[in-house]
């Protein structure tokens, strides 16, 4: 099976978030879209993440009853912070009958040649990309990268926490069960 997997801390996932994966799963040629909770982004400070459980099931509340959408702990089980060049090892030793690729946005993809072992990761696995506001996409594309056109929305978790904090609803902006289960529990005060 090819399996997208689309990374993030997804504190909170939203809209933005559940749009892309879902662009990705449907209107590529991938067969499903796994949404990879990372517990720590060796890129971002950590003191700002809600726990990770919570993330996790948050994401599984925006994502239930998409059939080609699955959200997986696997970041959880390994040495931190993980990488995902780390990771993409980890999953083909573990289900070697899957074909694995990313799923990232052009602002992603400006920042690659930082990532550990980025030459490897692009040799071995294909790149499916969406625009980002403010980061364009190389007219001319490697062969394993592909552009995915998606809508542009500038929805960011960062603008979300900030809603949360200052007392502003985000209805729209976050799955309904994700906003009612933020609420019930007080995440992001």
């Amino acid at each position: 099976m090819k399996i997208g997997l689309y990374f993030g801390s997804f504190n909170p996932i939203h809209t933005g978030h559940c749009i892309i994966a879902h662009q990705m799963a449907y209107q590529t040629d991938l067969q499903q879209v796994w949404l990879v909770i990372s517990p720590q982004n060796p890129f971002k400070p950590s003191n700002s993440l809600l726990n990770e459980y919570h993330r996790l099931h948050l994401a599984k509340l925006a994502v239930q009853g998409i059939d080609r959408l699955k959200v997986t702990d696997i970041e959880f089980h390994l040495p931190r912070p993980s990488y995902t060049i780390d990771t993409l090892v980890y999953l083909e030793e573990k289900f070697p009958q899957h074909a694995f690729s990313l799923v990232m946005g052009s602002d992603g993809l400006q920042n690659l040649h930082n990532w550990k072992n980025a030459p490897t990761l692009l040799e071995r696995h294909a790149l499916y990309v969406y625009p980002r506001p403010g980061f364009p996409v190389a007219s001319s594309l490697p062969a394993r990268i592909t552009e995915v056109k998606a809508p542009l929305l500038d929805i960011s978790a960062t603008y979300i926490r900030e809603q949360i904090r200052t007392g502003k609803d985000i209805h729209y902006l976050v799955p309904d069960p994700v906003r009612i289960e933020i609420e019930k529990n007080g995440y992001y005060k």
